[in-house]
Formats: structure tokens, C-alpha cells, sequence
């Protein structure tokens, strides 16, 4: 006999059988994917942040990732990557971060995720620098993405406008002028190529580049996108540039990456090229620092530098070829490859100069009085005369040889002529005989150092001030120099060699 209540049960999971078969049957149709690697998708790649924060202000924006799958997928995780430290703040389908996990998508499905930026313009542009970059990662089975976040935090003149990385931009000011005179900073985007321009910069000017790889596709079949270095200043045949620094307010050029981590980070931006037959270019008192080759000088262009420091650069501080050069109470140090690079002749004079070339393997000046077709020079190689006159300078490095000199005419009189007139050298193999044997001969007065001998004040702050009773000290020639890289006066009657005066 069958117990009442047993019926009942029994009778209660009959009726439940059905509901159960239709709920797996639905969980079956809706099974999380699980193969190697989901087609996940987001709707865009960067979220701009298109407003200059010129006040305490709070933008939220957002973006969608797309599940283009049959089934489930769960994201293992959606953060940013500066975590806690990030200006940004996000929320994954009404989840907050900075780290969200575990994010399911439906099949054939998307989610929101919200981006909010919280920026004061007022701070320290070390705490909101002029462009802010960070990063959502998204992380899936078998792969990943990333979608970047770019915002402008400082009020700043954006040249030609925040939207120009990886763009060269012409601008053709119909033989007037360009005056950078703002009090707040400049900050170059792409490649600025200035035509028919004068570009006048007012001491104390603060000019940041904003550099990276730039790729400009030509949309063409039959050519390559043309892949080069962003963050570059052109001043074409027509224009010239004044810039007007002074020791007490010098004009600074560099990356506008101001974290302390980058400070002393090489090739950040292409640099400054003056094109071919470009005149009167003047640089007073200008720090070029962070690019890849500080200032490129081409054929027949003539630049007046003084009181200008090259620093931080990938390649060389200064290049110049076929060029007319007159640097006085000028600084090079910190180059990836030579501090001072003149080819193909020229017409150069160097007055008080240091050029420390310390931490690499290339010398700190190199010369010579040829160009080639080809990079291997084996084809046409053309010869250009050249002329290299260097005063009271310090020419020194790491290496045995700091002076490179190539003469491709072997010794023809006109063609190579140079001059180290009471200058602090290193040198070593280049006065083998079958270099520059003669060497000293056109270097009067001058003394051959090593990397042991002292000079400095403290090279790993590079501090390049005399040491005290250093050789350099009253070593030099009078020359009509009556001040030094700091605008302190020198003692005609007692010179000090190189930018620095010593300061009893």
C-alpha cells in the first residue's frame, strides 16, 4: 500500500520533470564559449578626450565591446593599467574598477563600458601633464585587447591643434611672421613645416614636442606607407627662426613627457631640421633636449648658435652638412652618438663650446669633406671643401678618441682644413701615423686628456661647471668672449676654457 504523502511527492516531481528538461535544454543553448580564442570586438581602437581642461572638470565617455560568438563569453578581465594610480576611472556593465572581473557577454551580444576623466589643469604638470595617455586592457581565453584613453589636461597653445600627431602639417605664413610670446607653453603635434615663415620665440618660452612613430599612409597601391619619426619642426628654404632666450630665461624644446622616468630618456621626438639654404637662422640661449638628432643643418643653411645646450639625444646633438655654423658658449652632452657630426664640408666655427660626450660609443666631434649616392659610398661620392675652426673648447669623452677625421682627398691643400686652437682634447689612435699624425700641429696649445683626468663638476648630475683646479682653468686664449654660458663675465687676461667661466 502506497503511502499518501510518497504520492504526493512523487506526483509533485512529475509535474517538475518537464521544467527541468526545458531549463537545460535553454542552459545547453546558452553554454559559455570555450574554444581557443573568441571573436571579441570593440567599437573604436582610442577614446578622445576633445576638450582642454582649462578648470577642474569631470568628461565621462564610454565604448562597446561586441561578443560576435554563438555562445557566451566571459572576459577575464577589463583594468586599467595604471590601476589605482590612473586619472581614469571606469565602469564595466554597471561594475566599477580600476580591475573588473570575470565579465560575461551574451551571445551575439555587447556590453558598455564607461570611461570618466577627472583632470585639474592647475596642477603640477608633472600630477596633469598636456596629453595623458593610459590604457583599458581587456583579457579573454586565448587573447587580448587594449583600447587607449588619450585626454589634454594643461591649457596650453596646441600647434597646429591637438589632432595633428602623425600628420605634417605646412604652414605658409606668405613671407610674415610667427611670434611664440604666450606665456603658456607650446605644444607641437606631428610634423610643423614652417614656409615663407620668421618664427620669433620670446625668451623663457617653454616648447614641448609630442613624439612617437608616425605612419602616413599614401593610399596607393604602389607604395609603401612612409613610417617615420613624429614630433619634428621643418624651417624650409624661405623661413628662418629667431629664438630669443636668455641665460636668465632660456627657450626650452623638449619632450612633453614630464614624468621623472623620462627625464633622461633619449629620442623622444625627431628634432629640428633648417633645409637647405635656409639663412640667418639665430638660437640664443636655447636647450634643445629628449630628440633623436638635436638640430640637423643642411646644405648652404647658416645658423648663429650661443648659449644653446643639445642634450639627451638618441643620435647626434648636432648634424650638419655643407653648412655655415658659429657656436659660442654652447653645451653638448648626453648624445647617443656624436655630440657635434659635420659632413660634406662646411664653413664652422666653435668659441668656448663643451662637448662632453660621455655613456656612448661615438666621438664628440666627427668630420669630413665628402657625401655619397649610396649608403655604402659605391657610387658617386662628391667632395665639398671644409673648414673647422674650434677655440678654447672641451672636446672630450669616454673613449680613447673623441676627435673623428676623415679626409677623402688625402691630404689635397683646401679641402680639409681644421683648427683646435687651446681646446682640451682626447685623442689616441688618431694621430697614428697613418691618420692625423700632424695633429697637434694644427691644435696649439691644447692638452690630450683621458677620462681619468677631472673636469667637471659632477658628471652623473651632468654638471659640466669646472672642477676646481682643473687644467681648463686659465688655459685659454682671449677671443672677444666676454661672457660665459651663464652670462657670467671671464677674465680676459685669465680665460677659462670651454662654456663655463670658474666661479672663484
Amino acid at each position: 500500500m502506497i503511502h499518501h504523502s510518497f504520492y504526493v511527492k512523487y506526483k509533485t516531481y512529475l509535474l517538475a520533470l518537464p521544467i527541468l528538461i526545458l531549463l537545460l535544454y535553454s542552459c545547453n543553448n546558452d553554454e559559455v564559449f570555450m574554444g581557443d580564442s573568441p571573436v571579441i570586438t570593440r567599437s573604436l581602437d582610442t577614446l578622445r578626450y576633445d576638450t582642454v581642461f582649462t578648470e577642474l572638470g569631470t568628461i565621462t565617455r564610454f565604448f562597446k565591446v561586441y561578443n560576435q560568438e554563438a555562445q557566451s563569453v566571459i572576459l577575464d578581465k577589463v583594468s586599467l593599467r595604471n590601476n589605482e594610480n590612473s586619472t581614469f576611472r571606469i565602469n564595466v556593465d554597471g561594475i566599477k574598477g580600476p580591475i573588473v572581473e570575470k565579465v560575461r557577454i551574451e551571445a551575439m551580444d555587447s556590453i558598455y563600458i564607461f570611461v570618466e576623466a577627472t583632470i585639474d589643469p592647475d596642477l603640477p604638470l608633472s600630477a596633469s601633464p598636456f596629453v595623458i595617455e593610459e590604457y583599458i586592457d581587456i583579457a579573454f581565453r586565448g587573447g587580448a585587447q587594449n583600447v587607449l584613453l588619450e585626454a589634454w589636461g594643461q591649457n596650453a597653445n596646441y600647434v597646429p591643434d591637438r589632432f595633428s600627431d602623425s600628420v605634417i602639417s605646412l604652414r605658409d605664413c606668405n613671407s610674415g611672421n610667427i611670434f611664440w610670446n604666450d606665456p603658456k607653453p607650446y605644444v607641437i603635434y606631428g610634423a610643423l613645416v614652417l614656409d615663407n615663415c620668421d618664427l620669433i620665440i620670446a625668451a623663457g618660452t617653454q616648447i614641448y614636442i609630442h613624439g612617437g612613430v608616425a605612419i602616413n599612409d599614401t593610399n596607393t597601391e604602389t607604395e609603401a606607407p612612409l613610417i617615420y619619426s613624429d614630433g619634428l619642426i621643418v624651417i624650409t628654404q624661405n623661413s628662418r627662426i629667431q629664438a630669443n632666450g636668455t641665460a636668465e630665461e632660456p627657450i626650452t624644446i623638449s619632450s612633453d613627457r614630464l614624468e621623472e622616468s623620462f627625464q633622461e630618456t633619449q629620442g623622444q621626438w625627431a628634432g629640428i631640421l633648417i633645409q637647405a639654404g635656409s639663412r640667418n637662422n639665430i638660437l640664443n640661449h636655447t636647450h634643445i633636449i629628449h630628440s633623436i638628432v638635436g638640430m640637423s643643418i643642411d646644405s648652404a643653411a647658416s645658423v648663429t648658435l650661443d648659449g644653446c645646450a643639445f642634450g639627451y639625444t638618441s643620435g647626434n646633438g648636432l648634424t650638419a652638412s655643407h653648412a655655415t655654423i658659429a657656436a659660442t658658449n654652447c653645451l653638448w652632452y648626453q648624445n647617443g652618438a656624436s655630440g657635434v657630426s659635420l659632413g660634406y664640408g662646411g664653413d664652422y666655427t666653435f668659441d668656448h663650446c663643451t662637448i662632453a660626450n660621455y655613456e656612448n660609443q661615438g666621438s664628440a666631434v666627427s668630420a669630413n669633406n665628402f657625401s655619397c649616392s649610396d649608403p655604402l659610398c659605391q657610387e658617386d661620392i662628391f667632395v665639398n671643401a671644409l673648414t673647422a675652426r674650434f677655440n678654447n673648447c672641451i672636446v672630450v669623452g669616454n673613449e680613447e678618441d673623441e676627435i673623428s677625421l676623415f679626409d677623402i682627398t688625402d691630404g689635397e691643400a683646401g679641402f680639409f682644413e681644421y683648427e683646435f686652437n687651446s681646446c682640451i682634447v682626447t685623442v689616441n689612435e688618431l694621430i697614428e701615423p697613418d691618420n692625423f699624425p700632424n695633429f697637434f700641429d694644427n691644435c696649439p696649445n691644447c692638452l690630450n686628456i683621458t677620462r681619468r683626468d677631472t673636469l667637471f663638476i659632477d658628471l652623473n648630475e651632468q654638471d659640466f661647471h669646472l672642477d676646481t683646479m682643473v687644467v681648463a682653468i686659465d688655459m685659454g686664449q682671449y677671443i672677444g668672449v666676454d661672457v660665459d654660458f651663464d652670462d657670467n663675465p671671464r677674465e680676459t687676461d685669465a680665460v677659462d676654457i670651454g662654456c663655463y667661466e670658474f666661479i672663484k
